[in-house]
């Protein structure tokens, strides 16, 4: 159908750029990618993401390319090393709650992150991954996502405010003796 709708024009499957910059799911600094001539022409050409592969382009871009690639190495080993110190640690979070345990409000991503950072841990809000905001007192499991591949888990512990976690921990033995007796 669409052969009809175009025959005897000029239609172009891609045309090959060099990256300039990062694209994200497209390519690194200095790659030769195809594209589709639109997205070359309207974007990535006028905001200097990409120019024309030709030689000397890519002559020019090789270092900046290596220096690249050197600095994603070094920062994907720092991530590496992050996760495996924050892997297994616990966030203890003090906040308001009912009788019931059910918190004045919710616990976001932000708040743990910057417990974990006070703690002494390089984890950057965008790396905890919570499917919905904590709202309930107790022991939560959480993924902390450094990179696709660099995944590592901490335990956010939520207790009522005023109230310590040794002493949470004693009410729910006070709760478990008296359920057996």
């Amino acid at each position: 159908m669409w052969e009809k709708m175009y025959k005897g024009t000029k239609m172009s499957k891609g045309m090959k750029v060099l990256l300039r910059e990062d694209v994200g799911q497209l390519g690194w600094l200095g790659d030769v990618v195809e594209v589709r001539e639109g997205y070359a022409r309207n974007y990535l050409l006028p905001q200097g993401l990409a120019a024309v592969a030709s030689e000397a382009n890519i002559k020019a871009i090789a270092k900046e390319k290596a220096n690249r690639a050197e600095h994603r190495i070094k920062e994907y080993s720092r991530l590496q090393e992050a996760a495996k110190a924050v892997d297994g640690a616990e966030a203890v979070l003090a906040v308001r709650a009912n009788e019931q345990g059910v918190l004045f409000g919710s616990i976001a991503e932000k708040q743990i992150a910057a417990n974990l950072r006070e703690q002494g841990f390089e984890v950057a809000d965008e790396v905890v991954q919570l499917p919905e905001h904590i709202k309930h007192i107790g022991s939560h499991s959480v993924e902390l996502k450094f990179t696709a591949d660099i995944i590592s888990t901490v335990t956010v512990v939520v207790v009522p405010d005023g109230q310590s976690l040794e002493s949470l921990d004693e009410s729910k033995q006070e709760e478990a003796a008296k359920e057996d007796g």
